[in-house]
């Protein structure tokens, strides 16, 4: 008998067995200061088919650009209704939404701001690691000198930028394509 992977074996999905008390769709609550951002998409393939099972971590920083984490030691306001993390499943068309606030710019590597962001993690169906990307927001000034997104070719941008949505005042866009011509640029972590 052996036990090494083959290619027909997978990681799940298995978000849905006794994980779904850590699913968080609102990472602000009452009283949070910000810009309140409602964000919205869809899970798809290569083929633009929905993937019903995958699943959304994100991680960001509060309006004053602060993680709301121990090991941020900025001396800048913590808010004790940020969350900071969201854990969000798709439904069964490979559609997620949460509710959140645009986040502060927080320091890079090199010191420098980075634009305003939010990083994502995505777990589907036949990934044996998760995908890591950015979420970045439309218009922002700090999009031209952010050290990641300069670093993605021009022409890719814009699967990072989520899209404000036509008559909806806070909403916005942004769907994650795991492979093809229109895939998501997710960055090696």
């Amino acid at each position: 008998m052996s036990l090494c992977k083959t290619t027909s074996q997978t990681v799940g999905p298995y978000f849905a067995i006794g994980l779904t008390w850590l699913n968080k769709d609102n990472l602000a609550g009452p009283g949070v200061a910000g810009e309140r951002v409602m964000i919205e998409g869809r899970f798809l393939d290569g083929d633009g088919q929905p993937i019903p099972d995958a699943l959304l971590e994100v991680w960001q920083a509060n309006s004053h650009g602060k993680y709301a984490h121990p090991e941020d030691t900025q001396n800048k306001p913590v808010e004790p209704g940020f969350l900071g993390f969201g854990r969000i499943p798709a439904d069964a068309n490979g559609k997620f939404r949460f509710s959140t606030i645009k986040p502060g710019a927080v320091p890079g590597p090199d010191g420098k701001p980075q634009a305003p962001h939010i990083v994502a993690s995505v777990f589907a169906r036949g990934l044996l690691c998760r995908l890591v990307t950015r979420i970045y927001f439309p218009d922002d000034p700090g999009n031209a000198g952010d050290f990641a997104l300069n670093q993605v070719e021009p022409a890719r941008r814009g699967t990072l930028i989520a899209k404000k949505v036509p008559g909806q005042s806070g909403v916005l866009e942004w769907n994650v394509v795991i492979q093809g011509p229109e895939e998501t640029v997710f960055f090696d972590c």
